[in-house]
């Protein structure tokens, strides 16, 4: 089958498929008989042996994109590494996550995209200092302003290396919502948010590079300011904060690509048939609208059933081909 997701990326219409593609994808090791290490596994290991592994990572993600036909793979990157509480799994220690893409990038196909999580805009805060940044917002803007400059400082540094090691395309994750709204104002956004986001995006478009905005939550009432920055497109969708899929399609008009939305708690918590006709539901009635991408509302995690995320696939190959 044809991989239409650069096709998709670019603004134009797919060709013969519906693109499939996933934020991050956690469970490798449920689809090969190979051992998959990243996080603190791959920490773990002596100097050689990690030379050896990421040789086997890249391997392995090949061999199971191929077999669940994947269009793009996010490959191991770093966001999740200093999050408080979070368990390292999902990331790469710096001085391996651009070798490990560079493999990645040489053992796929050239019509399989490689993206990389850089951050480069402002988001929600974490809950560790979500009190003062909201106080912040109001009694010390500039300080918000320094905060939103070196984030997308730092985020172009990594774009530009992400670059090097064969990237395609480059992801802020970005929540800019909860549930029932935006977490900013509109006045806010267009001080702290949108600025960055923009220039973000003509940043990654100039060195050739796909951008890719991450947020959950509620985001029709900011939708069009944000397909407004020519941004690439919008991974999430999030059916949690009842985001519709086919209806969010429509009042983008074309102007950026849509990533979602299975529902992943139904991944998570759901039943083979569940996901099936969840999956099956969706592209039926996003199939005939162009500019979208077939996935999960966000990572897939280790918690996934490998039966569930095959209903998924499954539900695709019958329902996602033109």
């Amino acid at each position: 089958m044809a991989n239409d997701m650069k096709s998709v990326l670019k603004g134009e219409n797919y060709h013969s498929v519906i693109p499939l593609w996933d934020l991050e994808f956690h469970p490798w090791h449920k689809f090969t008989e190979r051992t998959f290490k990243i996080g603190v596994d791959f920490q773990s290991l002596t100097a050689g042996e990690k030379e050896k592994q990421i040789e086997v990572n890249a391997e392995i993600i090949a061999e199971v994109a191929n077999k669940l036909h994947f269009s793009a793979v996010t490959v191991p990157g770093g966001y999740w590494e200093t999050s408080p509480g979070m368990p390292a799994y999902f990331w790469m220690p710096s001085d391996y996550r651009f070798r490990q893409l560079e493999l990645i990038r040489k053992v796929l196909p050239s019509d399989v995209l490689t993206i990389a999580v850089t951050g480069g805009v402002m988001a929600i805060p974490d809950a560790s200092v979500y009190v003062d940044f909201s106080y912040k917002l109001f009694d010390a803007p500039e300080e918000i302003d320094e905060s939103a400059r070196r984030m997308l400082n730092s985020g172009l540094e990594l774009m530009k290396k992400a670059k090097d090691a064969g990237a395609d395309a480059v992801i802020t994750a970005s929540d800019l919502s909860d549930n029932k709204g935006p977490f900013f104002s509109m006045e806010q956004m267009e001080r702290f948010v949108l600025p960055y986001l923009r220039e973000w995006v003509d940043a990654v478009r100039k060195e050739g590079l796909f951008s890719i905005l991450h947020t959950d939550g509620n985001i029709m009432p900011i939708l069009d300011v944000l397909c407004d920055t020519g941004v690439n497109a919008i991974q999430a969708i999030d059916p949690v904060a009842e985001m519709d899929m086919a209806g969010t399609i429509r009042k983008c008009l074309g102007r950026t690509v849509l990533c979602g939305n299975v529902d992943c708690g139904n991944l998570v918590a759901g039943t083979p048939d569940s996901v099936f006709d969840e999956a099956k539901k969706l592209l039926e009635n996003c199939k005939s609208l162009e500019k979208w991408v077939f996935g999960a509302s966000n990572a897939v995690q280790n918690e996934v059933p490998r039966e569930n995320y095959e209903a998924m696939v499954a539900a695709w190959q019958k329902s996602g081909q033109l």
